[in-house]
């Protein structure tokens, strides 16, 4: 049986069998090498290599052959090979060389490698005394001779495992094998595709394409940015974070915040209830009014978007807890967090894109608490996300980068990243990893 089609023209084709020479081991003495030749290829089969069939250990397959003379006909044994074309280019007497005669085989290759690799050896001794022309000759000779060794070497370590390799060494052979063929077909392919792209539409436009990409992506994570603000508080619009419905169920849970006392701030500043930001938030709220009570309503909802955003897969209707209000539920379920489907149900899940957007959205809200100015290590630690990620989202956002010193409530000798949101607004530079891919590329 071919692996790779039908026989068709059998009269075309000349078959050669090898077997073992030991006949006294009750394995080796039934191993069968099955040889065929065509004007293409080389096709090669075998009864104990790991690829064989095993529909010949499961049944008995029989070959008839009729006397037309005498109408009888003679019954023998037979068996299936399945013949798979030999890429690697060698001759089949190579193959029945290695076959045959697998010592003689190995002590040829270690013997032509260390022959040749004496005379590399001493090659350029005889290069001292010549002339510069016979020179840059007999080191063209030299390259040429160690590239021959190399492939002979390799090509003769090929044969000895497949005469007489355990079998993770042979399965390993054919693996490399079936890769170097693969990867060849693979990156032809993929190199003539590149190129037709190329030729069809430019490396120009490829560039403005990517970029487009880049810009489509980002703008799915962050809120929405107005460019041509005339004050801080335009850029971000606080209505694109809360709308006004959602600004008014906020009036029942932030209650908690507008009441709380010196002491219970305390208390959860030990119990550690709440993020870093809003506990020293907490500390400055106004002593009364509507500010106060507007700034207790943003600092509960950031509280809960930090909070949000600690889950990875969300397997109840309301993972906030009963006292987050439905309207604000059903916002965090919709908007930050996807839907997936495992084990015959849909989830919601926290992906890494939706805890970038909930990042962004905590930024944008703090900016607004905070005068359009916050300490993005603070952030950092609440959010639990490395630091070149919140300043990669931070560089997005047109935020200012600069470093400051001994705040409060964290240890004075940790330098800390502020970010300030200030018009005109800075332009949007690369992140590190990509200024390192371009100047890689």
């Amino acid at each position: 049986r071919f692996s790779n089609g039908r026989l068709q023209q059998s009269d075309s084709l000349q078959f050669t069998v090898y077997r073992n020479k030991d006949k006294v081991h009750p394995r080796k003495k039934h191993r069968r090498i099955l040889v065929s030749e065509t004007e293409r290829l080389s096709y090669v089969g075998n009864n104990f290599s790991s690829g064989v069939l095993k529909c010949n250990s499961l049944c008995r397959y029989f070959v008839g052959v009729l006397d037309k003379d005498s109408g009888q006909m003679d019954v023998y044994n037979a068996e299936i090979f399945n013949m798979q074309p030999l890429l690697s280019g060698r001759s089949r007497n190579a193959f029945k060389f290695s076959t045959e005669f697998p010592c003689a085989s190995l002590w040829c290759a270690f013997s032509y490698c260390r022959l040749s690799t004496v005379w590399l050896l001493l090659l350029p001794h005889f290069c001292l005394l010549a002339s510069a022309q016979r020179k840059e000759e007999m080191f063209t000779v030299c390259f040429e001779a160690l590239h021959g060794v190399l492939v002979s070497c390799a090509l003769q370590m090929d044969l000895c495992i497949e005469a007489f390799g355990t079998s993770k060494q042979k399965r390993a052979l054919n693996v490399r094998r079936m890769n170097a063929v693969g990867s060849d077909v693979v990156s032809t392919a993929v190199s003539k595709a590149a190129a037709n792209v190329i030729d069809a539409k430019g490396v120009t436009a490829l560039i403005q394409d990517v970029a487009q990409d880049e810009t489509q992506n980002i703008s799915t994570v962050l809120p929405p940015c107005n460019e041509d603000a005339k004050t801080p508080e335009h850029v971000y619009k606080f209505e694109d974070i809360l709308s006004p419905a959602e600004y008014e169920a906020l009036q029942v849970p932030a209650a908690a915040f507008i009441n709380i006392t010196e002491e219970e701030i305390a208390k959860r500043t030990e119990d550690k209830s709440h993020c870093s930001f809003v506990l020293e938030q907490l500390k400055l709220l106004p002593a009364e009014g509507e500010s106060r009570e507007h700034k207790a309503r943003c600092l509960w909802f950031l509280d809960t978007l930090v909070k949000f955003s600690y889950l990875k897969v969300i397997r109840r209707k309301h993972p906030m807890g009963p006292d987050c209000p439905h309207m604000i539920s059903r916002k965090l379920m919709k908007n930050f967090s996807s839907l997936t489907y495992n084990n015959g149900s849909v989830q919601n899940l926290i992906s890494m894109s939706m805890k970038a957007k909930i990042t962004a959205y905590v930024i944008a809200l703090a900016l607004h608490i905070n005068d359009f100015q916050i300490d993005l290590t603070v952030l950092q630690n609440d959010l639990k996300l490395p630091e070149s990620r919140v300043l990669d989202i931070a560089r997005a956002m047109h935020l200012r980068i600069s470093k400051t010193k001994e705040l409060p409530g964290l240890e004075d000798d940790q330098k800390h990243k502020l970010g300030t949101l200030s018009l005109p607004l800075p332009m949007q530079k690369a992140s590190e990893r990509q200024r390192k891919r371009k100047k890689m590329i």
